[in-house]
Order: C-alpha cells, then structure tokens, then sequence
C-alpha cells in the first residue's frame, strides 16, 4: 500500500462547488481506498492504495467526485514520500517568516513545471521568490507587497486550471498527518 494525498482543485471557495468533508471521505471509501482522511475544506484528502499510477488514481478520483457530486474537479496526486522528499529540498526562506506568505503550487498533469515558470514569468526579485523540486513550486511574497508580486497574479494566467495551490501550514499539517 501506498500514502497518497489528493489536492481537490478550487473546491469550496467563494461559495462554489461545495463538497462536504465527511461525503468525500465516503465517496474514497466507497471506491477500496483506505485509511482515507480529510484535513479542512480545501479538498485535501489523504488515503491509501495498491494502485501505483498516478495517472489512473487521477482518473479514479475526478470519476468519483463527478459520480457523487456532480463536479469536475481537477485533482493533484502526491506520493507522502515523493511530498517529505520535496518538503526537504524546500528552500531555506520558503516558511520562515510571519511577514511572508508561503505556498506550494502542485502541478496537476499534464502540466509541467517548465511549462508553468515559462507562462507565469520570471519572478520579480524585489517583491517574491520561487524554487521548485520535483513537481512542486515553491514561492513566497511578503504580505505588504503582495500585490505587487508578479506570482500573486497566477489565478488570472493560462496556469490556473492546471495547479492547485496550498499553503505551508496546510501541505506541512498533511505531512504530519499522514504518518
């Protein structure tokens, strides 16, 4: 058996394609995964599986959250060992400070992390920071400058529908969890 977690693209915000915690856990359930545990309302659901593919755990979980709630939903599949590598290459600045917000941005395929820097652009220095490892971006802004950063802006690119975003807090509390 394999730890994976699903990151649920854009679910449960502004009020859009609401999904409730307890019913997606079921829905995992009811499809033989196990150990299935969710963590907040973002769609971020961790589980088990003997399946190794991550493309076909893709199409298992869109196909289930299109059955039971009527949605598509695009998902991110991480390996809880391929995430504890990737958090471990994390840059030194990625999560140090209050000031400073800190995400990580997963690809959801087939996006690839060239293809995402190339269509976001070059970070600019005075204002924000990314690094990246394996299929994970990181990137922080200071929260006074936020706005300014050109990586804030990544919702309104032709990226959007390709990532899912979380924050440090959240991908390090899913780390945790599933151990």
């Amino acid at each position: 058996m394999v730890k994976y977690i699903a990151l649920l693209r854009g679910i449960n915000v502004s009020g859009r394609n609401k999904i409730a915690m307890p019913q997606l856990r079921a829905a995992f359930e009811q499809k033989g995964f196990t150990e299935v545990m969710t963590y907040i309302n973002s769609g971020n659901v961790l589980f088990s599986s003997d399946i190794q593919e991550k493309k076909r755990l893709i199409d298992i979980c869109e196909a289930l959250i299109l059955e039971h709630f009527d949605l598509n939903i695009s998902v991110a599949i991480v390996a809880v060992d391929e995430l504890a590598e990737t958090l471990i290459h994390a840059p030194e600045w990625w999560d140090q400070t209050e000031e400073t917000v800190h995400y990580a941005i997963f690809m959801i395929p087939p996006m690839t992390i060239t293809e995402v820097l190339e269509i976001v652009g070059e970070v600019k220095p005075e204002y924000e920071k990314i690094a990246h490892h394996g299929e994970v971006i990181f990137w922080s802004a200071p929260r006074k400058t936020f706005n300014k950063a050109r990586w804030s802006k990544i919702a309104s690119t032709a990226v959007n529908h390709h990532v899912t975003i979380r924050n440090a807090n959240t991908v390090k509390k899913l780390l945790a969890m599933s151990k």
